[in-house]
């Protein structure tokens, strides 16, 4: 008769802390495959009126997240107090695609007390331009300007913050 497992605490936190890194592997893996290929490494220039109605252009001196979004997107909508913590902390410009109207994504941003910067692709024209397929999609440019990390999918607030002090 084949033995059977005892199971208690260490047994268990060994089993959960194997899944964990068998899924940070798997994640960060499909991230890779799915990135897009952008041609150049070096942050675009920058120039749009956000979505309370103030200008943003690019500050080099600084590292800064890019991040592509939907209303539509259940994994952004999960990913989005993730960005409002960095946001706060950290230069990030969101760009929501196919979104709707300002007021529309105003009235989402109101809703979920978002309060991150927000520039509204309604055409697409920013999500043509950074070649994004799937979102959320997010970008970390250095200080230089220079594309040092691409996430897709969800990222937690502890990736998104160990990726700007990787940066510095």
């Amino acid at each position: 008769m084949p033995s059977r497992r005892k199971w208690n605490i260490k047994s268990i936190l060994k089993e959960i802390l194997i899944a964990v890194v068998l899924l940070f592997i798997l994640s960060n893996l499909i991230s890779y495959i799915r990135k897009p290929e952008l041609g150049s490494t070096q942050l675009p220039k920058i120039e749009a009126q956000l979505l309370d109605a103030s200008q943003f252009s690019v500050d080099k001196g600084k590292p800064l997240l890019i991040h592509f979004w939907s209303i539509s997107c259940p994994t952004c909508k999960l990913e989005a107090p993730n960005i409002e913590t960095v946001s706060k902390k950290y230069e990030v410009l969101t760009i929501a695609i196919n979104s709707g109207s300002d007021e529309e994504v105003k009235a989402y941003m109101k809703e979920n007390e978002l309060s991150f910067k927000v520039l509204n692709d309604r055409d697409g024209t920013w999500a043509k331009r950074f070649k994004i397929e799937v979102y959320p999609t997010t970008f970390f440019y250095d200080d230089k300007g220079e594309l040092s990390f691409t996430e897709v999918g969800y990222t937690t607030t502890a990736g998104l913050v160990a990726r700007f002090e990787w940066l510095k």
